[in-house]
């Protein structure tokens, strides 16, 4: 294909009013100069790095951890100003972007109105799910009245990973393991605690290559002849029925496991810009399109055609048919 064509459905904005709303809250601090990479994001640059990429648009999102905030109430009024800012963008640039409204899970109640509010007002794709509340999986009980409002409205949630309950060793990043197995630990909580079951109209995406689940899903289906298993033939569905992009990076590690464990289907682009540089995004992007095991049909539909027929609203803006 010619011209941008990839759809990045792994994407992350802090638009000028985030912005200036996280230094009010004393999220970030007034000096611009000490502000975390993500945080300096700027339109221009993200356009130019959807150019140098061929991304024809991405649907952004904003996964601050809820320990930034200083209580659910904050949490609340933040999901709002997040939500709003990138549907302006989005309003701004309707065939370039899309995005996955933020969720405050820290109050059921208010995550309800903000769902109610994000996709029936402001037109999100989906939904932005953080892993959990204080080391409270999404699978747990408390967040049923949540699901079952998600798949009446038959919506996409994303998973995106934070920090694990208890914090990161010393000199570990957080990024090479814990977010792994946190978006892991989420995967596991949706299919033990019966979620995927019982709401059935859900697609879910789980971030970077989903963790470590397409890796060790055969630990548990080996022990489906223990007490504790999951049935062999359950499990593989749930494995396959979630989707999965590919800001793990593909790799000649992660490729093979990906392609064998997964739907081909359900894999969708994803470059975690603007949490990743522009240099990483390429690195991602190159290493993709280079990837030996994946051919020129699987591509588009990875890198394209996937993610079209998931989120139908940005298709029909962008004047696309898969």
């Amino acid at each position: 294909m010619t011209g941008p064509w990839r759809i990045d459905t792994h994407n992350h904005a802090v638009p000028p009013k985030m912005q200036r709303w996280a230094v009010q809250a004393g999220i970030l601090p007034p000096d611009q100069s000490k502000w975390p990479t993500w945080a300096r994001w700027s339109q221009a640059a993200t356009e130019q790095v959807m150019e140098e990429n061929d991304i024809a648009a991405a649907v952004t999102s904003s996964p601050a951890p809820f320990e930034v905030f200083k209580d659910a109430a904050q949490v609340a009024t933040g999901a709002r100003v997040i939500n709003e800012s990138l549907a302006d963008l989005v309003r701004e640039q309707p065939q370039r972007f899309g995005f996955f409204a933020y969720l405050p899970l820290t109050d059921v109640e208010a995550a309800l109105a903000e769902a109610d509010y994000a996709l029936g007002t402001l037109g999100a794709e989906g939904v932005l799910l953080l892993t959990h509340v204080n080391g409270t999986y999404l699978g747990d009980p408390s967040f049923e009245p949540l699901f079952a409002e998600l798949d009446r409205r038959r919506a996409v949630l994303f998973v995106h990973p934070q920090f694990l309950p208890g914090g990161t060793p010393p000199g570990i990043p957080d990024f090479m393991g814990d977010f792994l197995l946190d978006t892991t630990r989420a995967a596991l909580s949706l299919m033990i605690g019966g979620t995927l079951e019982r709401h059935r109209n859900l697609s879910v995406i789980l971030s970077h290559g989903g963790g470590f689940l397409p890796y060790m899903a055969a630990r548990i289906d080996s022990r489906s002849h223990d007490e504790e298993g999951v049935d062999p033939a359950t499990l593989r569905s749930y494995v396959r029925r979630f989707y999965y992009d590919t800001a793990m990076p593909t790799s000649p590690y992660a490729t093979p496991t990906l392609l064998a464990a997964a739907d081909h289907s359900r894999i969708l682009y994803g470059t975690d810009y603007s949490m990743r540089t522009a240099e990483a995004t390429r690195y991602v992007t190159d290493g993709l399109a280079g990837d030996p095991l994946i051919g020129p049909e699987l591509h588009r539909a990875i890198e394209r055609d996937n993610a079209l027929r998931l989120l139908p609203s940005l298709a029909e803006r962008m004047s696309v048919t898969v």
